[in-house]
């Protein structure tokens, strides 16, 4: 599961009368577990869950749903501030052609990544080819709801945001057990991820994505798994390097695109920064650990996921990490108003204020 490389999401603004639905806002969001809001609750044989407490603690009602957090996604947050409507799971069977109109729909996986054969020790996970695929569904179930003409006229004047690539690392390339691990080195693996996501950006493109924002990596090599497996307890600089190589290599690939592409308004956004200084002085933000998980089995590392049978820090917003993977609700939110602020994100509905953080109630927590 992805870390620190924002789960893939696809912002869409579109403007018509048709069935009551007038200057409508949405989301398409493609990702991995960074984003996933229970895809992967419908792939029964598929190791990356995040069904049992105490995920989703800090959410709702309290009770799993889907997201590997304690609370909100990067996603829900940029969502939430910008005035967007939070998008159901795409695989949930309720989900219908008015609510992807009314709400948009969220494809992003657990375990996903830009390549097909990443995350393959989880059995089943949907990979962006699969996502851009159930996509090429969703665009035709539209098309057909609304006409061709309205329907090109959403699609372009849409604005994307994509984010995803430490898994094509984490669980793909710096794993033994994954043929790419020894087929590519470092830069021939490096090249392969960026013809694959230009091929993928092109079919997007082809979709109608005229406006696309890419997310770049964080400090993946800093995640509580990674440290745990290192001898020293620190940050595995390698991993580090490799965020670093992805995203200078994705931030060329969007320029080129950009020049390329027929009307295509392509752009880099980068949080490997702040996410960085976050973690190497975390007082300086509010936080008391950004070492390990709010959620483990006390010294028995790693945990690999959260259950009932963990144990939880005393203080949820005082950690940047929730689980082995995957950032906080407080870090999620830190990470969120980085993104914003960079790429000049504005609110579309000033009707509504920002849904607030959880409210962590003392019963609610687990010592």
């Amino acid at each position: 599961m992805k870390l620190l490389s924002l789960a893939i999401t696809i912002l869409v603004v579109f403007c018509f009368a048709i069935d009551g639905y007038d200057c409508k806002v949405v989301q398409f969001i493609f990702g991995d577990s960074l984003s996933d809001v229970g895809n992967n609750r419908y792939l029964s044989r598929s190791l990356a869950q995040a069904n049992l407490p105490w995920y989703g603690i800090d959410f709702g009602n309290g009770l799993p749903n889907g997201r590997f957090c304690n609370g909100r996604t990067v996603a829900d947050i940029i969502g939430d501030k910008t005035g967007l409507p939070r998008p159901p799971a795409f695989l949930d069977p309720s989900l219908t052609e008015d609510m992807i109109l009314e709400n948009g729909v969220n494809f992003a996986s657990g375990g996903g990544g830009i390549l097909n054969e990443t995350g393959g020790l989880f059995i089943q996970r949907l990979c962006l080819y699969r996502q851009i695929e159930l996509f090429k569904g969703a665009h035709k179930l539209i098309t057909s709801r609304i006409g061709k003409e309205e329907a090109q006229k959403f699609f372009e004047g849409a604005r994307y945001v994509v984010a995803l690539g430490s898994n094509d690392f984490i669980n793909n390339y710096l794993m033994p057990v994954y043929q790419d691990s020894w087929t590519y080195n470092d830069q021939t693996f490096l090249d392969y991820l960026m013809e694959t996501l230009r091929a993928q950006l092109k079919i997007l493109h082809s979709l109608g994505a005229r406006q696309l924002m890419v997310f770049g990596l964080g400090p993946m090599g800093c995640i509580p798994l990674q440290r745990v497996l290192s001898s020293s307890g620190a940050c595995q600089q390698k991993a580090n390097k490799l965020a670093l190589s992805f995203n200078k290599a994705s931030s060329k690939l969007l320029d080129d695109l950009s020049s390329s592409l027929p009307n295509a308004s392509y752009k880099f956004g980068d949080a490997y920064d702040v996410v960085n200084d976050v973690i190497s002085n975390p007082s300086k933000y509010g936080f008391e650990n950004s070492d390990s998980p709010c959620c483990s089995f006390g010294r028995i590392r790693p945990a690999l996921t959260c259950v009932p049978a963990s144990t939880l820090c005393k203080d949820r917003s005082k950690y940047v990490f929730w689980d082995e993977y995957h950032p906080s609700d407080a870090a999620n939110e830190l990470i969120a108003n980085e993104i914003i602020k960079k790429l000049g994100f504005q609110r579309v509905d000033q009707s509504d204020a920002p849904s607030p953080a959880p409210s962590m109630a003392l019963s609610a927590y687990k010592e």
